[in-house]
């Protein structure tokens, strides 16, 4: 029994091309039947094409609304419980960025990986997610301008600052790559509440300012 159990247990975690498929607690009755009491399976969005079927029984309601809405938009979120938002292309910069905000006394309010095109589309979309939180005192964009030019960026977050309107938190841009130094110029020309910096020291010291100054 047991054997046609896990048998079950990985035809069912291959056919729905699962993430995780556990089963917790398994009973063993006194006839020798073996019983999933509990269960939690997680599924690959990218493969729900594929699974129609599952993908009709989605409750939209059970989820985080900020990370549904992200989901239409294409980007990757996920909404933490702190004070400082980021957004950043790259999940292993992403990582790195919200290290260097605990660092600097906050905490991070989400994880935003707008990819490597970085439209002003895609910024603006970003800036509404976060400042859809009202925990949230201060923003910081750190870019590493590879495959996308660092000037691209820095008139995007131009043009979505002023497409949002008015944005009452601070916003640290660090923009580093191909035409940072062109990138810095359009920062600072902009006549926006956008501090550019540098270095990753550089956002941790203006950012930990920026909430000194926000809780005062």
């Amino acid at each position: 029994n047991m054997q046609k159990f896990l048998g079950g247990i990985y035809e069912a975690f291959t056919g729905t091309d699962a993430m995780l498929l556990e089963i917790n607690p398994v009973l063993k009755t006194s006839d020798d039947r073996i019983l999933a009491v509990d269960s939690k399976v997680i599924l690959d969005d990218n493969a729900l094409f594929r699974h129609p079927e599952l993908a009709e029984m989605r409750d939209l309601s059970e989820e985080n609304p900020y990370e549904v809405e992200a989901g239409r938009q294409n980007l990757n979120f996920i909404k933490l419980d702190g004070n400082v938002g980021c957004m950043v292309n790259g999940a292993g910069l992403a990582m790195a960025t919200m290290d260097l905000i605990k660092l600097s006394g906050g905490e991070p309010a989400n994880f935003l990986d707008v990819g490597g095109g970085a439209s002003p589309a895609t910024v603006e979309a970003g800036f509404r997610l976060i400042l859809k939180d009202p925990n949230v005192k201060a923003i910081l964009i750190n870019i590493f301008g590879g495959i996308v030019r660092c000037d691209r960026v820095a008139r995007g977050v131009v043009e979505a600052y002023r497409a949002v309107g008015e944005i009452k938190v601070p916003i640290v841009v660090r923009l580093q790559g191909t035409n940072a130094e062109e990138a810095k110029d359009i920062i600072d020309n902009s006549g926006l509440k956008v501090f550019p910096v540098v270095t990753f020291s550089d956002a941790a010291e203006r950012v930990k300012e920026l909430l000194a100054a926000n809780a005062g």
